[in-house]
């Protein structure tokens, strides 16, 4: 199947937990200077209009993105992730959302590398012009373009043949569209051939917390993979409704995670709760090792 786009939910409060998170991380490997690769398995369009088309339709980003995007009290970490967001809006008005791959793109440096994949023919159609577009513009430093590899496949399978890279050091987001049971499947049997290639190699998995079995299960197998040091976190805006309808909550699961990535979130997550929060259930849970639940929080 290949019926979901993520232009209805770009900017949403999964796309805010999920990007801000993926900001630290790729802050926190370019503290060396050894090049690293970012490795995308579904990467989507890579950038979104909130002005027109699919997300006009939807208005998830009205309680995601835009409600931080005028903030002045923003804690650091929050900060980074929006201005990467700014940068691509002239002036103060929210039209654009970047992906995952246009993040990573205005973050990497000269000696890093971008790799994407993505199957869904009409978004890696997009994916390609939109980079064809910003080569163009010349808004991408000199030789960027043959840093970064657009192919359209499938990239569970694709990412075994990048493993481990040459430089020894990767970042690798996982986050399939899991309109499919089997998409559960495939992001732990790739997760567990993966930690066999690159043990050292930092996972990032973004997953929905909904009432399904394959949902809940997810995580707590994800676990229960051996040889890699692991951080849950989990964002609820409100209650879950009755019908189980609508994605209301949604988790970012780091396998090898920065040492420094914990004590972040626990300062920053009950102010992402207070901002984001729909009622008084919205909620967030922080895990980590085998220490059990470390932190968790409701709105105030």
């Amino acid at each position: 199947m290949l019926s979901y786009r993520h232009a209805f939910h770009a900017g949403n409060h999964a796309d805010v937990l999920k990007h801000f998170v993926l900001v630290q991380l790729i802050q926190y490997l370019q503290q060396k200077d050894t090049p690293f690769h970012f490795i995308d398995t579904h990467a989507g369009a890579g950038l979104y209009a909130l002005d027109q088309g699919y997300a006009v339709k939807s208005g998830e980003f009205e309680s995601g993105i835009a409600r931080l995007w005028m903030r002045n009290d923003l804690p650091a970490p929050l900060a980074d992730y929006v201005n990467v967001v700014k940068s691509i809006n002239p002036g103060r008005n929210l039209r654009h959302y970047p992906g995952s791959p246009w993040i990573a793109n205005t973050l990497l440096r000269e000696q890093d590398r971008l790799r994407l994949f993505e199957l869904h023919p009409a978004d890696i159609k997009a994916l390609s012009n939109n980079f064809r577009e910003l080569e163009k513009e010349q808004t991408m430093p000199r030789g960027r373009g043959m840093r970064v590899k657009i192919e359209r496949g499938d990239g569970f399978a694709a990412l075994k043949a990048l493993l481990p890279p040459p430089t020894r050091r990767a970042l690798v987001l996982i986050d399939p569209p899991y309109e499919v049971k089997t998409d559960y499947r495939s992001v732990l049997d790739t997760l567990t051939d993966a930690l066999k290639r690159f043990p050292t190699g930092t996972y990032a998995i973004w997953y929905p917390v909904l009432n399904r079995n394959e949902s809940r299960q997810l995580p707590q197998r994800l676990k229960r993979l051996p040889g890699a040091q692991w951080l849950e976190v989990t964002l609820s805006v409100s209650e879950p409704v009755p019908d189980g309808f609508g994605l209301r909550s949604s988790g970012m699961f780091i396998l090898n995670p920065p040492w420094t990535l914990l004590s972040m979130l626990k300062e920053v997550m009950p102010y992402l709760v207070s901002v984001l929060a729909q009622d008084t259930g919205a909620t967030f849970a922080l895990d980590a090792g085998e220490s059990g639940a470390l932190a968790e929080g409701k709105r105030r």
